[in-house]
């Protein structure tokens, strides 16, 4: 994609369908007279006089406690440097975004006109009784110190400068954990830092608090090394001034222990790494490039232990494994302020869980057998779910320590279990899909490539490193719609109806016809079907020639399906296809099956679509938790639709007991454990959180899931094809274009699963 073809994608995203990233919802009811009532006049007056006696009523009764400002000026936006208010509300909005997702905050972004500090301070004292919380945001030095500092002394609320303290607390985790794998005292190493901006002090002292000596920091800024004799410093900066003649980064990196980087990139050679100490510990945060490219310092240690702050590389300092939970503890103990004994908390809780088994959720979004704590893996990935139930009870606990927590959490176990509920406001499976496709990407057939969305998700997977998309159309159609898009990166274009692909295409009939000749099929057919690119893209796959399939934008679900069933084994073991659907919702992702194949089927074939979506929850890395529904509930009807089920699952629980699996059940009391353990204690679902529904026919599961999907705008990645021996799926009509990219992907991940079962069954035998 051209820098032009980016820059609209970008304004388009802002734009549409609705501007900006975030909005406002309500959280009660509406619907009547009475509603609004109670809602405004007159029945909004009685919490206003409980307010009005007790000014901490406004926690209990608005919405204050869980709302955070987002506030800038505009004067230090990203790398776009002093852009104004207006400008940098986009970004403000970003990072109210982030909050909303990681942990479940509220945000309102402030922007301020205004560059004085004391009217700054002034307006945010001003607005501060709406909120529970302040993160400052893109504020530039050295006003951002004193903006902080005196918002933090003045307001009753917790405020933190996330530009300052993000970096600091995140990389303070990882030097804990380099530390100890280097074997080395936090008192005893000698540190060279290169960047003396706020995040670059602000790290700097609280690896003070870890134990490094101020006389131990040599901090170099864009002009050289601090020194007591430059008049030119802030008086943040004098702290790490030395009384010394200037020296170069090179001399200076001689037999240190530690680089800290936040200055610009490739300032660090090979030469000044083998400098260093022995282990020498390396954070090259600079971005989008770091001080010393990652390959390259690997490449001349091999004792390096590194972070940088990019996420294509290991022990990825990335701020939002802060701010969010650091904010959600403070927020639910009503903490007057952020001090130094929450932060160090949070530095600690992250340090300590780098050190935990990890779950296989995760290891599967990384693409890794098993990450264990070591050099590649200092501090917890982004997406570990465990992030909200460590690091936020961490910083409530420090903050009632302390006696900063205005509202002391007393139960728990039940405040996790609350917090453990939040993580369904961000549905982060996209994403660890995303992630784990790009680890391995695959050779993906478009089979629709002359439509201009399928093309624009081909180039999508392409740029995000997703797959190589392999396109099948009329080869001038796409190329003229490839220079309208900007899409002008080279990949293979086959049109199966040209003379060009005679020979291929001959070839596949040939193969086809052996493989169906008892079946109806005559040679002549074979030759005119693989005329048709879903017959030539599916044999494509059979022979090795591309690793996985999508189809289905232009054409109905039957008519798609059709050669894929016709020209794709079974998986061994297999004798049903079926799909399922993921759904988003707001409990967390949510898998239908079966919700595009078969009509009505047996008792039988439902116990066979259980295990094969079993088998796809967890290629995502969950464990199946799975509702088989009816109308009915344990035996309380005895037709014909809801035996099978109950049937179903006497099966499964005979022969696969350690599956959580349970049914007939209705819907509700699938989904609601506290009504379920009421009514039916004896269940295998009760006190589980359900995750999987299989439905007893075909209607009932696609007439749910589109009624998802198109009444609440839960996002849906599916049907997901179950059973084939090879990795086809099928769009559904008219998918958009982020559903087919999403689909693109599982393709991708489909692809791993199958080559990695192939290669484990070839190592075996």
């Amino acid at each position: 994609m051209d820098k032009n073809s980016k820059r609209s994608e970008a304004l388009v995203y802002h734009a549409k369908p609705t501007p900006g990233k975030i909005k406002v919802l309500p959280t009660k009811k509406y619907a009547t007279q009475r509603d609004l009532s109670l809602a405004y006049s007159p029945g909004v007056a009685e919490p206003c006089l409980e307010i009005a006696k007790d000014v901490n009523d406004v926690y209990k009764y608005t919405a204050k406690g869980n709302l955070v400002a987002v506030i800038s000026n505009g004067t230090a936006v990203l790398g776009l440097g002093d852009i104004g208010p207006e400008a940098s509300k986009p970004v403000m909005e970003g990072k109210a975004l982030l909050f909303k997702i990681f942990s479940d905050i509220d945000v309102f972004d402030i922007e301020i006109g205004t560059k004085d500090v004391e009217e700054f301070i002034q307006t945010v004292k001003n607005i501060a009784p709406t909120f529970g919380g302040i993160n400052l945001e893109d504020i530039k030095a050295p006003e951002s110190f004193e903006i902080e500092k005196r918002l933090v002394a003045e307001l009753n609320i917790p405020v933190m400068h996330d530009d300052q303290h993000g970096t600091a607390i995140i990389s303070s985790a990882a030097l804990i954990n380099a530390l100890k794998l280097a074997n080395k005292k936090a008192e005893d190493v000698k540190m060279v830092v290169s960047g003396a901006g706020s995040a670059a002090i602000a790290c700097a002292d609280l690896y003070v608090l870890l134990g490094v000596k101020v006389e131990n920091i040599l901090m170099f800024n864009s002009k050289g090394l601090l020194t007591k004799n430059n008049p030119a410093l802030s008086q943040l900066q004098q702290k790490y001034a030395r009384d010394i003649e200037p020296i170069s980064l090179e001399e200076a990196l001689k037999g240190a222990d530690i680089f800290l980087g936040l200055s610009s990139g490739d300032l660090m050679t090979p030469e000044m790494l083998l400098g260093m100490a022995d282990n020498p510990i390396v954070f090259a945060m600079a971005n989008p490039d770091p001080e010393i490219n990652y390959n390259l310092a690997i490449a001349t240690r091999k004792d390096i232990i590194m972070a940088t702050g990019r996420s294509d590389h290991p022990n990825q300092v990335n701020n939002v494994l802060g701010f969010p939970y650091i904010f959600r503890g403070a927020l639910d103990v009503r903490a007057t302020k952020i001090n130094e004994a929450m932060k160090m908390a949070a530095v600690r809780a992250l340090a300590a869980l780098a050190k935990q088994p990890v779950p296989e959720q995760v290891n599967i979004a990384y693409g890794e057998t098993k990450l264990v704590f070591g050099r590649d893996y200092i501090i917890p990935k982004p997406f570990d779910p465990r992030l909200i139930t460590t690091v936020a009870p961490a910083v409530a606990r420090a903050a009632m320590e302390s006696g900063v927590a205005l509202h002391p959490i007393e139960d728990w176990e039940r405040y996790e279990d609350e917090l453990a509920e939040r993580m369904g406001s961000d549905n982060k499976m996209v994403r660890l899909l995303t992630n784990r496709a790009k680890n391995d990407p695959k050779r993906i057939i478009f089979t629709e490539a002359d439509h201009l969305d399928v093309l624009k998700a081909a180039q999508i997977v392409l740029e995000e490193k997703i797959g190589f998309p392999i396109l099948l159309g009329n080869k001038e159609v796409i190329l003229e719609l490839k220079k309208e898009i900007g899409f002008d990166a080279e990949v293979p274009i086959f049109d199966p109806k040209t003379k060009e692909e005679d020979s291929r295409r001959l070839r596949y009939a040939d193969l086809f016809w052996k493989s169906r000749q008892r079946r109806g099929i005559s040679l002549l057919d074979a030759q005119k079907w693989m005329r048709e690119r879903n017959y030539f893209g599916a044999m494509m796959v059979n022979e090795g020639e591309a690793d996985a399939l999508v189809t289905g934008y232009s054409r109905s679900y039957p008519s798609v399906v059709k050669p894929m069933m016709q020209l794709i084994s079974k998986a061994p073991g297999i004798s049903i296809f079926a799909t399922a659907n993921m759904m988003m919702t707001n409990r967390g992702p949510m898998f239908l099956s079966d919700t595009a194949i078969n009509p009505n089927p047996s008792a039988d074939d439902l116990a066979k679509i259980a295990l094969m979506t079993a088998n796809t929850v967890r290629m995502f890395g969950m464990e199946p938790v799975i509702g088989m529904v009816s109308y009915s509930n344990f035996g309380s009807s005895n037709n014909e639709s809801t035996s099978k089920v109950r049937e179903a699952v006497a099966y499964l629980h005979k022969y696969f007991p350690d599956l959580v699996v349970d049914g007939e059940i209705q819907a509700d009391f699938a989904l609601n454990s506290d009504m379920l353990k009421a009514k039916f204690p004896f269940s295998k679902l009760a006190d589980k959180k359900v995750n999987t529904l299989i439905f007893p026919n075909l209607e009932s599961a696609n007439i749910t899931y589109k009624l998802l999907k198109e009444l609440y705008k839960v996002d849906s990645i599916g049907p997901i094809m179950l059973g084939m021996e090879k990795p086809v799926h099928i769009f559904q009509l008219g998918a958009s274009v982020e559903e087919m990219v999403n689909m693109a992907a599982v393709a991708v991940v489909d692809a791993q699963e199958k080559m990695s079962r192939l290669n484990d069954f070839e190592i075996k035998i």
